[in-house]
């Protein structure tokens, strides 16, 4: 099904595209692959690098390792104190790297204040770099527009593309309109949307886009990706379009005081859009299982037994 058609039954009946359910089916054939890697003597691991007590990060961390029970991987989980100093973070990237029960692994980010990002995820050995995130990997990103790429991709915008694939839409000669611009997310959604293999035409909005609405609505595909609850509202898409919410917001609810999660999507896009992802339950899922997607293709690559 192409994204330059509307997708839903009509306008007020979008379709709900189940990251939640589609990561479910990821992790069962993962564990197959897992399985013969274990039959050839190869065990995978996965390890955190979780610096302070922030409860999304905690839960987030959590939840990987939980998907690491499901698939049958090891789980190497390294928790700092928010006080560590740049030092002792790198040093805990430095033993993963040296370890060889471990087969890749991520460090939680964001950082606390006051630590260099950058210079922490500069040290990860890139053969590790689950998340996709090692400049190094971001480089093969760039380079190669076509063909196999033998390293491991980012997550969420992996994600994004698996889970519009697994619901039969086609993304060729799309135009899609992405907004924001983060390496996580943004930017590198781009290069995986506009490679030969997926052929989409990207527009990139962000702070000093003018009139992004615009852009929006002369999209087939919009990914809102901004981290701002509720920013991309109904008079910003086209009836029948495909909208993907990457936003993780957590409110506080007025009437019962408790935190929910919210996305950068108002609900009422539901009543316009052809497609839509939840939150909870649609990227978030999907970003999980991708990160367990790059480890075991690390294995599998690192054994010479499968090429992407």
């Amino acid at each position: 099904m192409s994204a330059q058609r509307a997708v839903g039954t009509a306008p007020g009946t979008a379709r709900l595209l189940d990251g939640a359910g589609t990561a479910r089916e990821i992790k069962g054939e993962l564990a197959e692959r897992v399985r013969a890697l274990r039959a050839a003597g190869i065990t995978c691991g996965l390890g955190t690098i979780l610096v302070g007590q922030d409860p999304g990060s905690q839960a987030y961390v959590a939840g990987k390792h939980r998907d690491c029970a499901e698939v049958g991987v090891d789980s190497l989980r390294v928790d700092l104190p928010a006080d560590a100093t740049q030092e002792r973070i790198e040093r805990a990237v430095r033993d993963l790297n040296d370890d060889p029960a471990c087969t890749g692994y991520i460090v939680q980010l964001p950082l606390p204040r006051g630590i260099d990002e950058q210079a922490v995820i500069d040290l990860i050995d890139p053969v590790k770099d689950a998340d996709g995130l090692h400049p190094a990997n971001l480089g093969n990103l760039v380079s190669r527009v076509a063909g196999p790429i033998d390293s491991p991709l980012p997550c969420t915008p992996r994600g994004v593309i698996e889970l519009l694939g697994r619901h039969g839409i086609d993304l060729a000669g799309s135009r899609v309109c992405v907004v924001g611009r983060s390496v996580i997310v943004g930017r590198t959604l781009g290069l995986l949307l506009t490679r030969k293999q997926v052929n989409a035409t990207v527009t990139l909005c962000h702070t000093g886009t003018r009139d992004v609405a615009a852009h929006t609505r002369a999209a087939d595909v919009v990914v809102a990706a901004a981290g701002v609850p509720g920013m991309l509202t109904t008079g910003m898409v086209s009836p029948g379009s495909v909208v993907v919410d990457v936003g993780i917001n957590r409110v506080t609810d007025q009437q019962t005081g408790r935190n929910r999660l919210v996305g950068d999507v108002d609900p009422r896009v539901a009543q316009v859009a052809g497609a839509l992802t939840p939150v909870p339950g649609g990227i978030g899922p999907m970003t999980r299982a991708m990160l367990l997607v790059n480890l075991v293709e690390i294995a599998e690559r690192s054994a010479g037994l499968a090429a992407r």
